[in-house]
């Protein structure tokens, strides 16, 4: 009781049978399943992977209203993106990726699950 996500990490891949059944459960509950393969690598600290940081929906809210958006009209992000899934995100979640850039210093940019 009072479970909303749950992490399975298995060695070898998930099975067309398991998938469809761990689907059927998310109705109540969020099940991510991961490889441990996957695993053995934090992707977030590799040198090639910008910052990414989910935007709490308030985040999204004002985003959204200070650029005057419709959330079509940000760039999409997978949700089985590894970075994506990293940090959990379900559709409608905004990201914020934080690169570096030589002419600006940084660049910033969003994208929405989908």
């Amino acid at each position: 009781e009072g479970v909303t996500n749950a992490v399975m990490v298995l060695r070898v891949d998930i099975t067309p049978f398991a998938k469809q059944a761990v689907q059927e459960m998310s109705d109540s509950f969020r099940i991510e399943h991961f490889k441990e393969a996957e695993l053995l690598v934090d992707i977030t600290q590799h040198q090639l992977v910008p910052e990414h940081q989910v935007l709490t929906s308030n985040e999204k809210s004002e985003l959204l209203k200070r650029y005057r958006l419709k959330e079509t009209q940000l760039p999409r992000i997978q949700p089985n993106d590894p970075v994506a899934r990293y940090y959990g995100m379900k559709r409608g979640h905004v990201v914020k990726i934080i690169r570096p850039s030589e002419t600006a210093g940084r660049y910033v940019t969003y994208r929405i699950c989908m």
